[in-house]
């Protein structure tokens, strides 16, 4: 009788200095095929990472001996392909912007639900190594990055939008996050045909009048028109750009467009149509 082959382990190293933390990762965490491995200074969490190998690391940041940013730095240059995701009480856009800036893999606030971190943890290590996403601003009023053509780099860049602005209303803030998590998987998918090789540019640039997000892709455009992947404009409706969008292997959707379109204030394409600015205003 033919046995299923055992399921490979991944290790996991917990940073942080609150034991509830470690119950609460070791019960989330708890059905997936994780070794997990705890310590609660910075100074162990270094050694460990120097001494054995590890598939991610949930870093906090408040340790008691060195701040959280600074191990980041240091487990960079202990192996630069390492998976981090930082788990804070933190809301400070600088944190965000410097977890960022050192690649960090995700963020997650304190108090964290079982269900996000599940999420992240599985993407984390289910997802292959890409090239890396790279960081041309992190001022506050200017995020600019490049980030591959990947579903996975526009959730991790979706996600870091989302905590840069979560000092908005959430009336406010959740339909400019959907439409700007739309109009990105778009680029990276439509595009960037979901090419590693191929970066997608975005630039998010908040006023104290309005927030701005520019996303450009590396394709040739597009017209409206020829979107047979989207409900908005395919004869058949919403089962025909079904079978389309699984034939190409896009995401299910294709309401995108006529979803952004009412969430936000302004949306322009450039004569392309490879370009796109979202305005929303905040007055």
């Amino acid at each position: 009788m033919a046995t299923n082959p055992p399921v490979l382990r991944k290790q996991l190293l917990v940073v942080d200095d609150d034991p509830s933390i470690h119950d609460f990762v070791g019960h989330a965490l708890r059905s997936e095929p994780v070794n997990i491995v705890s310590c609660e200074t910075a100074a162990e969490g270094l050694r460990k990472a120097k001494k054995d190998s590890y598939d991610l690391i949930l870093l906090d940041l408040g340790l008691p001996d060195i701040h959280g940013l600074e191990v980041l730095a240091r487990l960079r240059l202990i192996r630069s392909d390492l998976r981090v995701i930082v788990i804070t009480a933190d809301d400070t856009p600088e944190s965000v912007l410097a977890a960022i800036r050192e690649n960090a893999y995700g963020y997650l606030r304190k108090p964290l639900t079982a269900t996000d971190l599940v999420d992240v943890v599985a993407r984390a290590l289910a997802t292959e190594f890409e090239p890396a996403i790279e960081v041309l601003s992190s001022k506050r009023e200017w995020l600019e990055l490049s980030i591959p053509c990947t579903r996975d780099a526009a959730e991790r860049i979706e996600n870091f939008v989302r905590q840069l602005d979560a000092d908005l209303t959430l009336e406010l803030m959740q339909p400019v996050a959907q439409a700007f998590r739309e109009l990105l998987m778009n680029a990276v998918e439509w595009g960037g045909g979901l090419d590693p090789s191929r970066r997608v540019r975005i630039s998010c640039i908040r006023t104290p009048r309005l927030l701005f997000y520019r996303i450009a892709d590396p394709g040739p455009g597009f017209r409206f028109e020829g979107l047979t992947h989207s409900a908005m404009v395919n004869p058949g409706g919403a089962l025909a750009s079904t079978a389309v969008r699984e034939e190409k292997g896009l995401r299910p959707g294709g309401l995108g467009l006529a979803m952004v379109q009412a969430m936000v204030d302004d949306l322009v394409y450039n004569e392309a149509q490879n370009e796109v600015v979202l305005v929303k205003y905040l007055a």
